[in-house]
């Protein structure tokens, strides 16, 4: 421990003098409260501290005594189905003890270190160790020791904890020498034992800013799928990969995140609600143990862990958060899970660096944001990434981080940095918003720069995946330029070709891109059906063409189906809700339906042009 004196207070920025000899990230106790803080700067006999809570009524003179410690977060069992505020502080264990507001300095631990797991030794180092003790098995970050029951849809594996960069690496000698039988241990309890004397026990503690090792980096060439057809088939998510969501107020962004967290295939959800409004994080706190997981039929909850740091918590909070939400994300990563990250908002996360950047006097850049932030955001996303873990198996990180830029301008410099450390940037547009279009993610700002790498994927479901993507996407653009001109004289001047754009792009946009989250049927769609809807709407896009260039009118292509009830184009704008996923004989069906009346058509205008 190494005590030191506050000299100087702004805010959560505090200057303390005789911690000249702590290290830079160690934690810091402040005052009687002993209010945690992280030194973030040393300077000549002086250390800068931000401090994570509220330290209304810190005086000068007050004791700021380091731990020698940097920020970490206990990692084990018990995390899954935890609300955590920005330093790991259990939110539900606080309100029973505190209620509604938290008290400056509260404490309570991460984990419940009384409640006893069922541990499960691994069977192939148990064997190893007893048919010859004398065997030598090394400590190897990532030997797997055991595993932990923690929910119903997630096993805890335990295993050698890795080292932190910077630390004293791990002597090459280090063996196990005794493991703890199949039993019922806390997370403090020891759970093995090496000859130099180290216990590991079943819950370990990491440093937030330090990414966890791993083996080797892999391609991020499979898919997240996430149920939404705009982001699958038009610009996909890898594994592993890394999205931003930029929105103005009210476009959607968090309701987005909402959808892809329950539905998309990765194992662990970790929600980072940053410096969001409190209704909206509350919505979150409830709606989502309401969840049913579409995969066991039980609570989401069981595969998802939250954190809660609202606008009105401190603000040097909201800057640590996203980094203890990606280590918690980095503890499943290893044990080979697919982990998927939603921050809301980076945006918000980015100011409170720049409220702390001010108050430590710095040199403001763009908008008054400080200098690194570039930095700061590529050394978040850059811990996203599909791994092979130390312990040889593959798991992954996918980030997707939810952008407020002001006013809906995506040229402001949280949104314009943020692009050049992501791969794929679904834009939401406020036009699509106000018109009840969800998600509501322009198909002519958004792009994917994984397509390349998802495509063996996709073609083993439809080899034609990259042709009628980009055929889809040039008609949408098309329709674009086309409306620009309608805005001028009207559909009506148009002929008869340019008319069948218009209809095939409306057709599209609301038969394909649009979802409905309410709807039982369309609030998820599997690949096979969304490759299958798309090929549908294109096929009839093409023959109509033909259609058009034999002489038919629009007119009666728009009127195709009437004696059978409503309208072919009525139909195949409403096909998602009305074919359940799975059922490739009713899309047959009407493919077959379909194909008979266009080819009718054309048949009669190909004998009368031969007339």
């Amino acid at each position: 421990m190494i005590k030191g004196i506050v000299k100087r207070i702004s805010g959560p920025i505090i200057r303390a003098g005789g911690l000249d000899t702590a290290g830079l990230f160690d934690v810091v106790e402040v005052g009687d409260r002993r209010l945690l803080g992280e030194i973030v700067r040393l300077e000549e006999g002086e250390a800068i501290i931000q401090v994570y809570e509220d330290n209304t009524g810190l005086k000068i003179g007050a004791d700021a005594v380091s731990t020698e410690q940097p920020l970490s977060v206990l990692l084990g069992p018990g995390l899954i189905g935890t609300i955590y505020d920005g330093i790991q502080r259990p939110l539900k264990i606080l309100y029973g003890a505190a209620g509604a507001f938290m008290n400056p300095g509260i404490r309570a631990e991460p984990l419940d270190m009384e409640k006893k797991w069922p541990f499960k030794p691994d069977r192939a180092l148990t064997d190893r160790l007893r048919a010859d003790p004398a065997e030598l098995v090394k400590a190897a970050p990532g030997l797997i020791l055991g595993t932990v029951k923690e929910t119903e849809s997630i096993t805890c594996t335990i295993m050698v904890p890795p080292v932190p960069r910077g630390a004293v690496k791990t002597v090459e000698s280090e063996t196990i020498t005794w493991l703890a039988p199949e039993g019922n241990y806390t997370c403090g309890d020891v759970i093995a034992k090496t000859n130099l004397n180290r216990e590991i026990p079943l819950a370990q503690w990491w440093p937030v800013r330090i990414p966890r090792p791993d083996a080797e980096r892999l391609s991020p060439d499979q898919p997240l799928i996430t149920g939404q057809r705009v982001i699958d088939l038009f610009f996909p998510m890898s594994k592993g990969g890394t999205a931003a969501i930029p929105g103005g107020f009210g476009t959607g962004k968090t309701m987005t995140q909402h959808a892809i967290a329950k539905w998309c295939d990765a194992d662990v959800i970790v929600y980072i609600g940053c410096g969001e409004r409190g209704n909206e994080m509350t919505e979150v706190l409830t709606e989502f143990p309401q969840l049913e997981d579409p995969r066991t039929g039980r609570s989401l909850m069981e595969r998802t862990i939250l954190i809660a740091n609202t606008s009105n918590m401190p603000v040097a909070a909201r800057e640590v958060s996203i980094y203890t939400g990606v280590t918690l994300a980095e503890f499943y990563r290893d044990m080979g899970y697919h982990v998927a990250i939603m921050a809301d908002s980076t945006s918000r996360w980015a100011e409170a660096l720049r409220e702390l950047s001010g108050r430590m006097e710095e040199m403001p850049a763009e908008e008054g944001f400080p200098a690194y932030l570039p930095t700061r955001l590529a050394e978040f996303y850059e811990r996203a990434g599909r791994v092979r873990t130390l312990g040889n198996k593959e798991g992954s990180i996918s980030i997707i981080g939810a952008v407020s830029p002001p006013g809906g301008d995506f040229s402001e410099p949280v949104t314009q940095h943020t692009k050049r450390f992501i791969r794929c940037f679904w834009a939401l547009d406020r036009d699509l918003a106000n018109n009840r279009h969800y998600p509501a993610i322009s198909w002519v700002d958004s792009y994917s720069e994984y397509a390349e790498e998802v495509k063996p994927w996709w073609e083993k479901i439809s080899p034609h995946w990259v042709a009628i993507r980009k055929e889809a996407l040039e008609l949408l653009k098309r329709e674009q330029r086309l409306e620009e001109i309608v805005h001028l004289i009207g559909p009506d001047a148009l002929p008869d070709g340019e008319r069948l754009v218009l209809l095939a792009a409306e057709i599209l946009k609301n038969g394909f891109l649009q979802q409905n989250s309410f709807d039982k049927v369309d609030m998820y769609c599997v690949p096979s059906k969304q490759i299958r809807l798309l090929d549908l709407i294109m096929e009839f896009y093409r023959r109509s063409s033909t259609c058009i260039r034999l002489g038919a009118p629009l007119y009666k292509i728009s009127a195709l189906g009437t004696e059978k009830g409503r309208p072919l184009r009525e139909r195949l704008s409403r096909l998602k809700g009305e074919i359940q996923n799975g059922d490739e004989q009713g899309l047959a069906d009407f493919e077959e339906e379909m194909t008979d009346l266009l080819a009718g058509l054309e048949r009669t205008h190909r004998h009368k042009e031969l007339l």
